[in-house]
């Protein structure tokens, strides 16, 4: 049986383009925090007042947390006002934090 990546010379390629951009995915939410912020996410926007004061952390590392998972493309955020709200926009990351919260 074994691997198969399809007839292009370029499937296996493709397929550990995926691979790899996966455990990048997997990497980013390998943090109590940051799978907290994101269960959170789905729930509602919000800014780093509003994650600051649910998860009792200092604001620099909440910033922290959301860059890393901004740069991950997982979240995105709008300006509102002088304001940014955060929102998931990751749907793979939906359903990973909807299967880990048991939803």
């Amino acid at each position: 049986m074994g691997f198969h990546f399809g007839n292009s010379p370029w499937g296996a390629a493709r397929a550990m383009k995926k691979l790899e951009e996966s455990s990048e995915i997997l990497k980013a939410l390998a943090h109590p925090a940051r799978l907290q912020m994101l269960a959170g996410l789905l729930e509602n926007e919000c800014n780093v007042a509003e994650i600051q004061e649910a998860l009792d952390l200092p604001q620099s590392t909440i910033s922290q947390h959301l860059r890393v998972l901004k740069d991950r493309g997982i979240i995105k955020a709008r300006q509102e006002g002088t304001r940014r709200c955060y929102r998931v926009v990751d749907n793979r990351v939906r359903r990973i934090i909807r299967v880990l919260g048991g939803r």
